[in-house]
């Protein structure tokens, strides 16, 4: 029994026996509500009743099968407190540790649906699929020997992901030579990079684009800040649109080069007075004073609202495009037995100087918004950067290439910045005569 627990008990059956000393100490406790598991185990016995009930008497056994209408319970117990809480069975479970950790067994392709057809995007340099000699526009017809039939997505990369060691036979055709192949391939640990599209423009300005916050987000954050630091960055443009989020850890990461040692960054604050957490910098190195743009949209969520918050908060860079999403919250990954798991609701975050985004968002400094059609055009040339010609682009997806008014906006903002710059490092002071009488 917990410290705390006893020494309540004590003190509780002190006051009972002064009074009524013929009543027990743990009887009387549980009449006053003392036990704390009370409520917990009369709620309990309630659910189990329930749950025998449906299963005796639902019309559909199967469907009233025990361990269905447990995972369901658990389901609406834990769906029912926010949007962002949720019971994982061990298959959901074992996906998101995938998603955080950004590696997976697969063959290293990148795939898309393409009029009813599975098409790879791309293979990843040094994988299982690249080494088959798999090449972008290929389709994948069939999956170990299993045509495939009116294909989804998702059902397509559960098949070819799997255990590292495994084999899986792929047939596929060839578009530019009407070719058919089948290979076999072994699964791998694939390493999925969230940060991408890494490049210099020839104004100095680097742009680097964050997908998601996972495990190694900020050791490849840091690696393309060294490559942009090494071809002379004056300039720097953070692209966290459509970042949905992740670790918190990692957020605090990609901040952490822009604020000096010791310096708050985001703290979170739980149920109790007691339950804060603060996240400063830790690195010794001299915060970057590079003049720094981040955009951001109605996309941009969680761990990319810290660094955005915590940007703006701070006055470290100007962000650019809409108000972000507004999720302020944070999620414990709770692990149960049988490989389940729960995400749980924990905390929220604030800025340094105590500003919360949930359900709020981050406002830009420059609002640049955007249409529907817009917005989507631009999101499709931003993760198919491997279609630069116009025509190409046009003949593939029937769509003209859109200008990225947010990302020209941003380019203008740091152009500006560093002209002021330049102009001020250029100007000299000389002394300044006093007024006469």
């Amino acid at each position: 029994m917990p410290q705390m627990l006893k020494r309540i008990l004590v003190i509780a059956s002190g006051v009972v026996l002064g009074v009524v000393l013929s009543v027990g100490v743990a009887r009387t406790a549980a009449a006053w509500g003392w036990w704390p598991n009370r409520d917990l185990e009369k709620s309990t016995r309630y659910v189990r009743e329930v749950l025998k009930v449906v299963n005796e008497n639902y019309v559909d056994g199967t469907q009233a099968d025990l361990p269905k209408l447990t995972e369901a319970a658990l389901r609406g117990i834990v769906g029912s407190l926010d949007p962002h809480s949720e019971y994982m069975n061990a298959r959901d479970y074992k996906t998101l540790e995938e998603e955080i950790s950004s590696e997976f067994g697969g063959i290293g392709v990148q795939v898309e649906l393409r009029k009813g057809n599975i098409v790879v995007i791309a293979p990843l340099p040094g994988t299982p699929g690249a080494r088959a000699g798999m090449l972008r526009g290929d389709i994948i017809a069939s999956i170990d020997g299993t045509k495939l039939d009116k294909p989804t997505l998702d059902e397509t990369v559960g098949r070819l992901r799997g255990k590292p060691g495994t084999k899986v036979t792929i047939g596929f055709t060839r578009p530019s030579n009407g070719k058919e192949f089948e290979v076999t391939v072994k699964r791998e640990r694939i390493k999925v990079e969230s940060v991408r599209d890494v490049r210099m423009r020839p104004d100095g300005i680097g742009y680097v684009q964050i997908t998601q916050f996972s495990e190694r987000t900020g050791e490849e954050f840091i690696e393309a800040l060294n490559t942009l630091n090494g071809q002379n960055m004056r300039g720097l443009i953070i692209d966290l649109r459509d970042n949905p989020g992740g670790l918190l850890n990692s957020a605090v990461e990609v901040a952490e080069p822009f604020f000096n040692k010791g310096e708050l960054i985001v703290y979170t604050q739980g149920r109790k007075k007691e339950d804060r957490d603060e996240y400063r910098a830790a690195a010794p190195e001299p915060r970057l004073t590079i003049p720094v743009a981040v955009i951001i949209n109605a996309g941009s969520a969680s761990a990319a609202e810290i660094v955005s918050g915590a940007l703006k908060d701070t006055r470290r860079a100007v962000i650019i495009g809409e108000r972000s999403f507004g999720k302020g919250s944070v999620q414990s990954i709770l692990p149960l037995r049988e490989g389940e798991g729960l995400r749980l609701t924990t905390a929220r975050y604030y800025t340094p100087s105590g500003v919360t985004i949930h359900e709020k968002g981050v406002s830009p400094d420059v609002e640049v918004v955007m249409s529907a059609e817009e917005d989507e055009n631009v999101r499709l040339q931003r993760w198919r950067d491997d279609v630069s010609d116009a025509a190409e682009f046009k003949e593939r997806f029937n769509l003209d290439p859109t200008p990225d008014r947010q990302l020209e906006a941003a380019v203008s903002v740091l152009q500006a910045a560093l002209i002021l710059e330049t102009r001020a490092n250029r100007s000299v002071t000389g002394p300044v005569a006093a007024k006469q009488p």
